[in-house]
């Protein structure tokens, strides 16, 4: 068992600390080599050889997660978003000269970039090392003082996080602050300049409320059901793979793992079937079973143990088909990958995220049908298209509305460091991602200058004709 200790008074200590105004004038004044100097420190740390062992321990006894696992999925995307903001940051911190209409003739405009000054990144326990590195790389990018607030539900990684950032910063720059919910609560009610938070809508929403109160500005990714759509002309068993592989890496802890499937009834049986045919190869080839696999994850929690066998048993009280073994251990916080077939939306596993190793799946008829369905529920971080059919691709694009979305590909929206990422609504608010991230977590100050010709003739007493060349002026 992993002990912390809180105390709501390093919460006051070190925001009063962070917050002088010497130490956000002197942070938003770095230069890009001062910042990347800073993120530097991080990447010469993940890159240490026995740090990534204790990281990797600390993963084991969080999620049970996989050395190859963590380094696929905390310290590959960290490294790829590193490479980038050492490449464009310099770009990025650069004024960007803005065009004007013809009535601002001798004025010239340019957006100047500023950090918004003391932020907060609330990270969750899922991916706990990268979704608290990886905001916190931009934030440093653009120019901020930054608490995290890891998850306490991953504890082992929290207390890692922690240590790495005390021994590379000082407090008055970055600080972690351990706790749970109280602590939570102290740090919310604290006048952020920015929030970032990762998690639940919510929680989400808990924390949404909060900053309304200081008018702080914040960044949301939440979640939601991602649905995935295999139509008449996919390849199905290649579909199955990669649907299998999105859902069960993390054991479907993930916020844009697929969270049902909308398949066509021409291939529903294949997709069964061969959905099955790769757990057994990937988790059980051996024939000692799933839960003796070093691959398969762990359900973070006995909390979220219960609360997901809870979706499985409520869905076959309804009616649902269980195709798996349905075999669970509570001790271990196991459960099997299992599928369920013949579900309704009646069901609570299709009305909330299900975060775990479970994949309803729903057949339609016709394409329209599947719009129709998603717009039932609120408009998911995530959605996955697989077909063959460019015209069935654009027809999905153009009815649906999603966070990002992936054609042939599962559980990439995030990894293109040039491309937005983010929800809409109830899957979030915000982007990041690149450049995305460092404007999120800046001020964009529109800046003008004069440079020739005035506005005094604008001055009272007034000229009509003025005002006419003007009005035409505006419209050219």
């Amino acid at each position: 068992m992993i002990e912390q200790q809180y105390d709501i008074k390093e919460v006051d200590r070190i925001f009063d600390l962070q917050r002088r105004t010497e130490n956000l004038q002197r942070m938003k004044n770095t230069t890009a080599a001062e910042r990347l100097e800073h993120i530097a420190k991080i990447e010469k740390y993940i890159l240490n050889e026995e740090n990534q062992t204790r990281l990797a321990k600390a993963m084991w006894y969080d999620l049970r997660k996989s050395r190859e696992e963590m380094l696929a999925t905390e310290i590959i995307p960290i490294l790829t978003i590193l490479v980038h903001i050492k490449r464009q940051l310099k770009a990025w911190m650069r004024p960007q000269r803005a065009g004007a209409p013809l009535a601002m003739l001798g004025i010239s405009s340019y957006v100047r970039y500023e950090p918004k000054g003391q932020v907060l990144l609330i990270a969750p326990w899922n991916y706990p090392f990268q979704l608290a590195i990886n905001p916190l790389l931009h934030a440093i990018a653009a120019g901020n003082v930054c608490i995290v607030k890891p998850s306490e539900i991953s504890a082992a990684t929290s207390s890692f996080i922690k240590n790495m950032v005390q021994d590379l910063f000082d407090e008055n720059e970055v600080a972690v602050i351990e706790g749970d919910v109280p602590v939570s609560q102290a740090l919310l009610d604290k006048p952020f300049h920015h929030i970032f938070f990762t998690g639940s809508p919510a929680v989400g929403k808990i924390v949404m409320k909060a900053a309304s109160k200081h008018l702080t500005s914040v960044t949301l990714e939440l979640g939601g059901k991602s649905p995935c759509i295999i139509d008449e002309t996919a390849n199905v068993n290649v579909a199955a793979e990669r649907i299998a592989w999105g859902k069960l890496l993390n054991n479907g802890q993930t916020c844009i793992a697929p969270d049902y499937v909308l398949v066509h009834e021409s291939q529903k049986t294949g997709f069964l079937n061969a959905y099955q045919a790769w757990v057994e190869k990937s988790y059980n080839s051996d024939q000692k079973g799933i839960q003796a696999s070093p691959y398969y994850t762990r359900i973070i929690n006995e909390k979220n143990f219960h609360r997901v066998k809870n979706l499985i048993d409520d869905a076959v009280a309804k009616g649902a088909q269980l195709i798996g073994s349905g075999e669970t251990d509570a001790d271990d916080k196991f459960i099997a990958p299992c599928l369920l077939d013949q579900v309704t939306t009646e069901m609570t596993v299709m009305q909330e995220e299900i975060f775990g190793p479970v994949l309803p799946v729903i057949t339609y008829r016709d394409l329209s049908e599947v719009p129709a369905f998603i717009h039932q529920l609120p408009k998911p971080l995530a959605l996955y298209i697989m077909s063959k059919s460019r015209k069935n691709q654009e027809y999905l694009l153009s009815n649906t509305t999603a966070g990002g979305t992936a054609i042939n590909e599962l559980m990439i929206t995030t990894l293109n460091p040039e491309l937005p990422f983010g929800g809409v609504n109830n899957s979030g608010i915000g982007k990041s991602n690149g450049k995305h991230s460092f404007i999120e977590f800046s001020n964009e100050r529109g800046v003008m200058k004069r440079r020739f010709l005035d506005f005094k003739m604008l001055f009272p007493p007034y000229k009509t004709t003025i005002f006419e060349w003007m009005t035409k002026a505006a419209r050219l």
